[in-house]
């Protein structure tokens, strides 16, 4: 069973005060990209995840990582 990827991005913009916009804006991205970076619907290539863990001035892994997916069903 393969991995999913999550991220504690929201966290890091509300202690920043910045929006999806200008985050987006800093790394050269759509405000949609990061949406559905946060959202899980979408991952990161490797130069996103590090533009995102550079302009918040921390490791990657302090944004992201891997967990097992959870066996709920729906």
């Amino acid at each position: 069973m393969s991995r999913i990827v999550s991220n504690n991005i929201v966290v890091h913009r509300a202690e920043k005060g910045i929006s999806q916009q200008k985050l987006a804006a800093a790394i050269g991205v759509s405000r949609k990209t990061i949406s559905t970076i946060e959202t899980g619907r979408f991952t990161p290539s490797v130069q996103i995840a590090l533009c995102i863990a550079e302009y918040f001035n921390t490791p990657v892994e302090s944004i992201f990582r891997l967990e097992e997916p959870s066996n709920k069903s729906i």
